[in-house]
């Protein structure tokens, strides 16, 4: 089987979010690169030199050494010889693995494929998803066989959105491939824009396995860490003092208690749970890790309107504003983020609820969480404030900034100790 040459292969990335975008941008710089989405306005907009995820520097689209051909027509994608699969994988309402997209791309990517060609999947699934679901649909769709008329690769993405000091050049990347060539030529492709250099994997079930449990890591390590905190504060005890002392010993690792939401920590330990329990392995520990990150803004809310309480403010009626809704810090992106069940545990108690953030699309606020944003918040109009997401913004008010917010008196809530301790009346 002979597979493309990457000197003068044209590559198409499908999928042009957080992860697909500045993929598309860094191939580019060497590369002919489509870059295609299903999404007509996202392309309009990219056309039009906007990138609303803010992951791609302003100057980049004024480089057209570096642009890529962005078009939302599957024809646009017969003549590249690469193609690398970016699209975002969810879950449903019943935290099941939805491949829906991921497949629907595969049907794309497969009526465009030709005899020769490579195909790399990004995406964070379980081990076996890419052999076992995304090749059979890439198969029926071109008429061709894989490993006999064309390849498949898995690297899966591993990127920080609104983090400018790790960027995908910046992170080491895992490739594996479907046959030894394709390895190597997968291995190939990244090493030539990633700095960091490239980690092949023997096979794309191990490439698949090795990113699903990096998030999964992360959820259980932050799930203890909030568990502490809520001991903790039983205790009597200073959560940050204390993780503060432990971290003295060279191998306790520095997680932080807060709210776990996103595209990734919050979903991924789905996709290894679901396949681990069709196997008839209970995975026990990665559950009780997502049952306590997942009540995180359910307890976050009860304390709220317990400090309230204390301070004899009238929670029936009482006005709460939300800083940020955004997963994290300093990004525009709300999917899956905890703010949501934090804001309808402070309504389930008949409070009035305020969200904020200068980051967020406000329609898309508005649609999946059922508020729309405030532009501005007014001074000294809330009897609690809960600084939830401290983009830049907020830490440039400073906390007498935030607490102007509040009435006489308020509840200062600071979930991710962002503030000096006196600023608040309560941390995680």
């Amino acid at each position: 089987m002979q597979l493309p040459d990457l000197e003068t292969a044209p590559i198409a990335v499908i999928g042009l979010g957080y992860v697909g975008l500045p993929l598309a941008f860094e191939f580019a710089a060497r590369h002919d690169v489509v870059g295609f989405d299903i999404g007509e306005t996202r392309v309009r907009e990219l056309l039009a030199s906007h990138d609303r995820t803010r992951e791609v520097p302003a100057e980049w689209f004024d480089a057209p050494a570096r642009r890529p051909a962005f078009t939302s027509d599957p024809e646009a994608l017969r003549d590249c010889s690469v193609f690398v699969v970016t699209v975002p994988t969810p879950i449903d309402a019943h935290r099941v693995p939805d491949l829906g997209t991921l497949l629907s791309a595969s049907r794309t990517v497969g009526r465009a494929l030709k005899s020769g060609d490579l195909v790399i999947y990004e995406s964070t699934v379980y081990p076996g998803a890419t052999e076992d679901e995304c090749v059979p649909i890439l198969e029926s769709e071109s008429g061709l066989r894989v490993n006999v008329d064309f390849a498949v690769g898995y690297s899966p993405e591993r990127a920080n959105p609104g983090d400018p000091e790790h960027r995908i050049v910046d992170i080491v990347k895992v490739t594996a491939g479907s046959t030894p060539d394709a390895a190597q030529l997968v291995d190939r492709l990244y090493a030539s824009i990633v700095r960091a250099g490239t980690h092949r994997a023997p096979s794309i079930r191990t490439a698949e396995a090795a990113k699903v449990i990096e998030n999964t890591q992360r959820d259980v390590n932050i799930a203890l860490v909030n568990e502490l905190a809520m001991l903790f504060r039983r205790l009597g005890l200073d959560t940050s003092k204390v993780l503060a002392a432990a971290r003295t010993k060279w191998n306790f690792l520095p997680f932080s208690p807060g709210l776990v939401g996103g595209h990734c920590i919050g979903v991924d330990p789905y996709y290894l749970t679901y396949k681990a329990q069709a196997v008839d392995h209970h995975p026990e520990m990665i559950l009780a890790g997502r049952r306590t990150n997942d009540r995180m803004g359910q307890y976050v809310g009860d304390r709220v309107m317990k400090l309230m309480t204390a301070k004899r403010i009238h929670v029936v009626g009482g006005r709460v504003l939300i800083l940020g809704v955004t997963f994290k810090e300093n990004c525009p992106d709300t999917r899956n983020s905890q703010v949501r069940s934090l804001a309808r545990s402070l309504q389930a108690y008949h409070a009035v609820v305020d969200l904020h953030d200068p980051w967020a699309d406000p329609e898309g606020v508005a649609a999946e969480f059922g508020l729309r944003p405030i532009e501005t918040p007014e001074t000294g109009n809330y009897d609690a404030v809960v600084l939830a997401v401290p983009h830049r913004d907020y830490l440039e008010m400073g906390a007498a900034g935030v607490r102007a917010f509040g009435r006489d008196p308020a509840v200062v809530y600071d979930i991710k100790s962002a503030m000096p301790k006196d600023a608040s009346d309560e941390r995680l």
